[in-house]
């Protein structure tokens, strides 16, 4: 790789990827990667909607086998976020690199290239072109159906296709913070959503169970999500956030449905969080050893009633500690036989996993709950967000 990160520049790789046409990234990355790095072979696998499997880009979706997101070395990659280098018999190796976007983790890039190129300069170059395609491949997604495709391993029910369209990604990386988030069940996913904005100064996140199941429920959210996000961007206040969003669910559907949201705002350089909590959504802090529930008071969900007022609570994060938003689907699920998840085994659940990134923690809370419900296809929808506080430096403050 040592080629494409020193006799060729990184911007003109990004260059040329940015002339591509939407559905030929991969085509484009293979000519790339074989004129300058040598590779033999290159294959852009992209993690599917339940985060299970990685599933190759092919111009026929469906075409290509599947590789497990968790094992082997492509999985590895993923799950680990470095590098992994598998030896050939060859002599040639091939070179897993992640394909990750400001946090959020699409997919794997691998290649097989002459043994010369995996060594540090070589694999680094192949790492930061992977990440060059990933910005690309967000690009190209607003022209085709190609990658979004190649997320699936089954059709999404419309009510599926409408929160998936809905949400911010499953990652966001910046230097005060790390987030990682998961929806399922993921193909039927109807009423769960998350959300997230952040500027220099603040951090704004929202986890929102919708009523209903199906479309109704999807609707529902899309109306709640699309408020919150008008009353946002107009520079309100957390409360009359939650205040305006209300009057919309609640003007559209006449408080025959309502949405459960919490709401939260960090203070990017002081930790301070300003919080609404407008319903069932709960929030878990991990500080050093020590998993608790953070009691917020309890609000009316968004459009029960008309002109409902809301009041914002304030704590505070330090350095180090973990937050986990779960909604109903999670912290209320009970197996076919009866038995509660229950908050006991949530608690379990994050503390299994201090040293995982948000991202597998998200994964691996669904993950028991799938377990514990005995099925993948769960009951009802959950989502799970978990956001690492790393707070701001004083010296770039």
């Amino acid at each position: 790789m040592n080629a494409v990160s020193t006799s060729e520049p990184l911007p003109s790789v990004e260059s040329v990827l940015r002339s591509a046409p939407p559905h030929a990234l991969v085509e484009t990355a293979r000519r790339l990667l074989g004129d300058r790095a040598g590779a033999r072979e290159v294959t852009l696998l992209l993690a599917d909607y339940g985060l299970r499997v990685l599933r190759p880009v092919a111009p026929l979706p469906g075409t290509g086998e599947p590789l497990s997101a968790y094992d082997g070395p492509a999985g590895r990659a993923f799950t680990t976020q470095t590098p992994v280098v598998e030896p050939s018999a060859d002599g040639t190796v091939t070179v897993h690199v992640p394909v990750t976007v400001r946090g959020d983790r699409l997919g794997v890039l691998s290649a097989r290239l002459p043994a010369a190129g995996a060594d540090p300069d070589g694999v680094r170059g192949l790492a930061e072109f992977a990440t060059a395609l990933g910005h690309e491949i967000g690009t190209a997604e607003r022209d085709t159906d190609l990658y979004l495709l190649a997320r699936r391993t089954r059709r999404l029910t419309l009510a599926a296709e409408m929160q998936w369209q809905l949400l911010p990604g499953r990652g966001c990386d910046r230097p005060e913070f790390v987030i990682g988030a998961h929806l399922e069940p993921a193909y039927t996913v109807g009423g769960d959503n998350f959300d997230w904005s952040t500027d220099g100064g603040r951090l704004t996140v929202t986890v929102t169970d919708g009523m209903g199941r199906g479309i109704d429920a999807a609707l529902l959210t899309s109306v709640t999500v699309g408020a919150l996000r008008n009353a946002r961007r107009a520079g309100l206040c957390l409360a009359d956030q939650a205040r305006l969003a209300d009057q919309a669910v609640y003007a559209q559907f006449g408080g025959k449905v309502y949405a459960s949201t919490l709401l939260l705002r960090f203070d990017l350089a002081t930790g301070t969080v300003q919080a609404v909590d407008a319903g069932s959504p709960r929030l878990y802090r991990r500080r050093g050893d020590t998993v608790k529930h953070i009691e917020l008071e309890a609000q009316l969900p968004l459009g029960m009633f008309e002109e409902t007022a809301y009041e914002e609570q304030v704590f505070s994060v330090r350095p180090g500690d973990r937050l986990v938003a779960v909604s109903t689907g999670v912290h209320g699920a009970r197996s076919p036989e009866g038995a509660p998840f229950g908050e006991e085994a949530l608690r379990r659940a994050l503390d299994a996993g201090p040293a995982q990134a948000p991202q597998e923690v998200a994964r691996s809370v669904v993950a028991r709950l799938s377990e514990h419900f005995g099925s993948t296809d769960l009951s009802a929808d959950a989502a799970v967000v978990c956001l690492d506080w790393n707070g701001r430096d004083p010296a770039t403050a």
